[in-house]
């Protein structure tokens, strides 16, 4: 499960098999503009393969133990929106599914009104309801250990298989906590529970970093998801398996993100490993791998397993 903390950091903790979160806005809030504006879009294969094993791989909080593997849907991914607060923020939600599909390449990702076809639920609820829920949805044990961690602010979990697919996902949102930090939270919970787990100070071009807030999908993190989703890389696979099959992978994912990102600079050229980073750091934060992630009231994420 994942939690956000805010203002602060983001942790993610997975616990397997119980849960297993362009402007999405009209008018782009400006805390975003400006991140958008500043962030660094050109990376090595080497920065990208080091942010790759530590967040497709790792995860902070492993409560079944720690199992460095791939976890990844491997079909259709149904997302089904329940609104339980206001104001009702089901279009946002979908047209943050719409971009997060449009720039991840052999993800077939859609919104769909059919609770019972959904694989992946995302939850939104009033802030003031969020303890509430997640004491609902996981109980009282989980919950107080969650709550002892971090105060969480927004959480998502994954449910996989044995062979580490992921079964279904869940995020919980709170609706009315403020504009950026509905849109952080709502890339950053997606992502994490499309199996991008864990988080990382030591990377700082990522959101998923305790220090690292974004409110949009960056170009970094679409090299992650990117990498993760292409059909070479399966789940279940370690981190030797990966490095194997990435010179072949990063090729077609450095195309893909310089066709999705034509005016924001992606382009796949590769960059000379001196050129020094230009990150973006904010208060907040991530959450890990298969299980629950959140981000937590001045502290950040965290990730869980779905019950």
């Amino acid at each position: 499960m994942m939690f956000r903390k805010m203002p602060g950091k983001r942790i993610l903790f997975a616990v397997m098999l119980t849960l297993i979160g362009s402007s999405a806005a009209n008018a782009e809030n400006p805390d975003i503009s400006s991140r958008r504006a500043s962030e660094r879009t050109e990376f090595t294969n080497d920065e990208i393969k080091d942010g790759f094993f530590k967040i497709a791989l790792k995860a902070e909080l492993q409560l079944d133990g720690p199992v460095d593997r791939i976890r990844k849907f491997d079909g259709p991914v149904r997302i089904f929106v329940d609104s339980k607060g206001l104001p009702d923020r089901r279009p946002e939600i979908s047209a943050v599914v719409a971009d997060i599909r449009s720039r991840v390449n052999h993800l077939d990702l859609a919104v769909t009104d059919d609770r019972q076809a959904a694989n992946f639920t995302v939850m939104l609820v009033s802030e003031r309801d969020l303890k509430q829920t997640i004491r609902a949805r996981y109980g009282s044990r989980k919950a107080t250990r969650i709550e002892q961690s971090l105060n969480p602010e927004c959480l998502s979990g994954i449910g996989k298989d044995k062979l580490y697919r992921i079964q279904r996902a869940e995020v919980i949102l709170p609706v009315d906590a403020g504009e950026f930090t509905f849109y952080d939270c709502a890339y950053e919970e997606l992502l994490q529970a499309l199996g991008a787990i864990n988080d990382d100070r030591s990377i700082p071009w990522t959101m998923f970093n305790d220090d690292v807030q974004m409110g949009f999908f960056d170009v970094y993190d679409q090299y992650l998801l990117n990498a993760l989703y292409d059909p070479r890389v399966r789940a279940g696979m370690t981190r030797a398996e990966v490095d194997r099959v990435l010179p072949e992978v990063l090729p077609a994912v450095r195309t893909w993100i310089g066709s999705v990102n034509p005016v924001r600079g992606a382009t796949g050229g590769h960059v000379s490993d001196a050129q020094p980073a230009t990150s973006v750091r904010s208060a907040g934060g991530t959450a890990p791998a298969n299980g629950y992630r959140a981000s937590a009231m001045n502290s950040s994420p965290t990730t869980t397993n779905i019950p």
